[in-house]
């Protein structure tokens, strides 16, 4: 017979188990879907497993429409990933792209040299340090394309290279510059170190132009686009994709995207959060979502919030936490810009946030820029934007972080 003692002791065994149980449901992740967080690398994603958002159709648009191009975004918003993709393709990884639309639509899948320069990864505050890290590239390039006699400075080093690529492959090459404005928003305030970081660079972007011959393809990324005067000037021939509507969705993720790639993990999130389906859709959109990056584009989510909020399973500032730029910081202690303004939205013209000059006190075009503030509203009459924060993570945090320390 049972004894009384024992059946207490069943019976909350009972309560904890289920009780667990119903933890474990409410929490329960599907380990074989994986989120690429902190992963920027097209073949890791593809071979490992990551999810991925299929970008490739507007990747193999870009590619065979043109030849040299610009793209500026905020930071975290796939840039890299962006310059990866385009590395496998580039190197005819027809492997890597299986059951993506390139796959209908790419035939040849040539092999083409390629040459990714990253900045991203320096501390750019002495002036030693740029040519530190393009040299070590530069050595790179050169141990498998070889180096000729006269060529002591970085650009003619950087022109031999890109010609005896092209001599010894027979096929164009391909140069991807990944946050080519990291040296010069770093010593932006810094007058000397900033000129010699603009002269330096200046010459070294120039061989893009005078090796036209040799190339295939070209895209510099970064946050924020200097002026032509300051750096561009030699460069002149680019294509600025960074408002063209047809590519507004090449870095971020839509609201169509969202759902066909991460219908389980919503469904996870409603379940963890006591919320259906659309409305957590609904909530993520209010949180992550409404970044234009031209005046018809649709709204873009910011994908590093979306993957850690998927992640974590919880609502929270995951963007605005990673740090606001030290050059912004510096630029406002330096504006007498009333914060305030941001509240109600500013007016602008496609001139003032388009391009940045250094001499300029006027912060909303490093606002605009690094995400902080978006395209709202367009009116054609006068050619004014309408720019406001984009969501209410950037909304929010910005009014409790920013305006206590400026306003």
């Amino acid at each position: 017979m049972e004894k009384r003692g024992d059946s207490i002791s069943n019976y909350a065994y009972f309560c904890f188990y289920y009780k667990t149980q119903s933890i474990m449901d409410r929490y329960s992740i599907d380990l074989n879907r994986k989120l690429p967080i902190g992963v920027q690398t097209f073949e890791i994603i593809r071979k490992e497993g990551f999810l991925y958002v299929d970008k490739s159709a507007l990747i193999w648009q870009i590619a065979n429409r043109g030849r040299v191009y610009f793209l500026s975004r905020p930071r975290r918003f796939g840039k890299s990933l962006l310059l990866s993709t385009f590395e496998s393709y580039f190197e005819g990884r027809k492997d890597l792209f299986e059951g993506l639309a390139i796959a209908e639509l790419e035939k040849d899948w040539i092999q083409y040299p390629v040459l990714h320069l990253d900045l991203n990864a320096e501390k750019y505050d002495a002036p030693e340090r740029l040519g530190i890290i393009i040299n070590s590239y530069l050595a790179q390039w050169e141990n498998k394309y070889g180096r000729s006699e006269g060529e002591d400075s970085l650009a003619t080093r950087f022109a031999g290279v890109i010609r005896r690529a092209y001599e010894q492959t027979g096929r164009g090459v391909v140069v991807l510059i990944d946050e080519y404005d990291k040296p010069l928003l770093q010593a932006m305030f810094n007058e000397p170190l900033s000129e010699e970081y603009r002269n330096a660079l200046k010459a070294f972007y120039a061989v893009l132009k005078s090796s036209d011959r040799y190339l295939r393809f070209v895209l510099l990324t970064g946050v924020t686009k200097f002026s032509h005067v300051s750096l561009f000037s030699d460069l002149n021939q680019l294509n600025d994709i960074t408002m063209d509507v047809q590519y507004s969705a090449v870095c971020g993720i839509t609201e169509e995207e969202l759902i066909a790639t991460f219908t389980p993990e919503i469904e996870q999130m409603s379940k963890s959060n006591d919320l259906s389906f659309d409305e957590t859709v609904a909530y993520m959109k209010e949180e992550y979502d409404g970044y234009h990056f031209s005046r018809n584009s649709p709204g873009m989510f910011n994908p590093f919030s979306v993957l850690n909020s998927f992640y974590k399973q919880e609502f929270e500032n995951y963007w605005f936490r990673t740090g606001t730029p030290t050059f912004l910081v510096e630029l406002l202690k330096r504006s007498d810009y009333d914060l305030r303004e941001l509240i109600e939205g500013v007016e602008a013209t496609s001139d003032i946030f388009m391009q940045y000059r250094v001499e300029s006190d006027d912060p909303i075009p490093v606002f605009y820029q690094t995400g902080y503030l978006t395209i709202k509203d367009y009116d054609k009459e006068f050619r004014l934007y309408k720019l406001g924060f984009p969501n209410n993570e950037v909304r929010y945090t910005f009014l409790e972080f920013l305006i206590p320390l400026f306003g």
